[in-house]
Formats: C-alpha cells, structure tokens, sequence
C-alpha cells in the first residue's frame, strides 16, 4: 500500500467556516485522518489583490480563473476594514477538525502578512507571530500544537531557528524529496522537516494541456511507490468549488491502494532521517521564491 500524506491548508474565514467541515465529511466517509494547518488571526487576504500590478501573479489568477475558485469574499476580505481574527470566530470548526482524528497545527497568524513580509521580518517579529498563532492554536485545542507548516513555503533559517523554541514534533515548511533535519549554522535541528513532494492545482491547471477532467488522473500518476508522497491541499479550493473533484481524487487513490494518512505517521514510514539544506527557488506556476530542500 502506497503511502500519500494528506495537508490540508486552511488560509482563510470562508475555507475555516465551509472548506474544513466538507472535507472532514469526506474524510470521515472514507475513513481518512489527515493534516489540518490552520491560520487563526486575522484574515485579511484580499491585500493580495495589490500584487496584480505584477504580470507574473496577473497571469497566475487568470490562468487558475482565482475570482470563480476561491470567491469574491475572500478575494476582498482585509482591503476595506480589518479582517476578522479566525480562531476568536471559528476556534469550534478548528476544534472540530481536531476532534475527529486529523492532526491540527499551525499555518499562520496572519497569513497575508507572512507572505507579504517574511522576507523582511527579524527574529523577534518571527518569533512574535509563530508564538500569537500557537498560543491561539493551543487556547483552542486545549493543548499546544505538534506540528507546523508555514504559508506559501516562504521559510528561511531564522524560521527554522526560531521555531524550534516551540514543542513542534515535525515542521512541513518547504518543498522537497524526503524527510530531513535541516542544518542552520552547521547544526542539525531537532524538529524534522516533512516536505511537500507534489504540486498544487494552482501550480498545474492550464498548464500543459492539465484541466479539470484529466487533474485527478495527472497527480496520481505522480504518486510513486516507496517514495514520499505529500500532497497539499487547501480549504479554500478542494475544500469548495473543487469538492467534487477531490472526493473523485479520494475514491480513484483508495481504489489504486493508495492510503491518504496525516504528515505525522510518515515519521514512522521513513525512520532514516537525514540532514539537508533549506534554498530559495522558483518554480513554474508559483510567483516568487519557495523553500527547496537540498
């Protein structure tokens, strides 16, 4: 049996609110657990809307039709007034996610403003955003966070740095081939990275002849046996207008002996944990830069 290990993102008020409880209906028909990564603060992703003036994003919302796929609501969400903080509205959803078996960790505080800022944020703001998320998590669930993944792969060694101040027991922050401690400073850390190994719908549909009645059929083919396989999902796409398409993806993998299961249990799949590097890259169908193991 093929192993896929399941992350779902959760990015934004409307995902939380109607993505999460769909895809656990799902999950819970086909018996699944999988990876929630939530953002809890506040959400205010329309300010994306200001990088439209960059042709490479412009092309990235017309190609993936963004207005159809993740809703006007979102898409204006933050521009006007401030958005409206998550976990304050929504901790039950988050609550509910968890309850039901899946791994709940951390996204973002703010996901807007990590991928807005990031590259430009010292180690206290780092710190001060990645604490203001799991404090939330942890008042939520009762419980502090085991895991976490950053939003967009925008990470860098003071994230890694920064973040082993938390209790996380594996970060899901960049892209990659394998499970590997990364070495900051000549200093392996303790807390693993499990990379995403398969693209996203953005990156792919209307790329190279990909659309929606063929996706299902093209990221199982990517899927390779005794390798790792970590697909990402989001509440927000998968969640809603792709729902449909997903549970089609969800009976065609169960049907290929594929077994979707959370990051965490991958931990167990691949005991031999090596060291690596985390890089900057750019890749086809994302705009900027991304966190690449190497």
């Amino acid at each position: 049996m093929t192993k896929l290990g399941l992350r779902i993102d959760v990015d934004t008020f409307r995902g939380t609110k109607y993505g999460v409880p769909n895809l656990c209906r799902i999950f819970d028909d086909y018996g699944i657990t999988a990876s929630f990564f939530f953002s809890v603060g506040p959400d205010n992703m329309g300010r994306h809307l200001r990088r439209l003036i960059r042709p490479s994003f412009l092309r990235k919302m017309l190609r993936s039709k963004a207005s159809s796929l993740y809703g006007w609501d979102i898409l204006l969400k933050g521009t006007l007034w401030p958005g409206p903080v998550i976990g304050e509205k929504l901790g039950h959803v988050i609550r509910f996610a968890a309850d039901a078996g899946h791994e709940t960790g951390l996204h973002a505080w703010d996901h807007h403003a990590w991928q807005a800022r990031m590259d430009s944020m010292d180690s206290m703001a780092i710190y001060e955003e990645l604490d203001r998320g799991v404090a939330m998590l942890t008042r939520i669930l009762g419980y502090a966070p085991a895991c976490s993944a950053v939003p967009a792969w925008k990470c860098n060694e003071l994230v890694l740095k920064e973040k082993t101040k938390f209790s996380f027991e594996y970060n899901s922050d960049c892209r990659g081939k394998s499970i590997f401690r990364p070495v900051v400073n000549g200093e392996a850390l303790s807390q693993p990275q499990i990379p995403v190994t398969l693209p996203t719908y953005d990156e792919v549909i209307g790329h190279e002849g990909i659309t929606e009645e063929n996706y299902n059929e093209h990221m199982l083919s990517l899927i390779k046996p005794g390798k790792l396989n970590v697909l990402t999902i989001h509440a927000e796409a998968e969640g809603l207008v792709c729902l449909k398409m997903f549970e089609r993806f969800v009976r065609m993998a169960k049907s290929g002996s594929i077994s979707l299961v959370p990051l965490g249990s991958l931990l167990r799949e691949f005991p031999e944990i090596h060291t690596g590097f985390l890089v900057p890259k750019e890749i086809e169908g994302r705009e900027g830069w991304l966190a690449w193991e190497k």
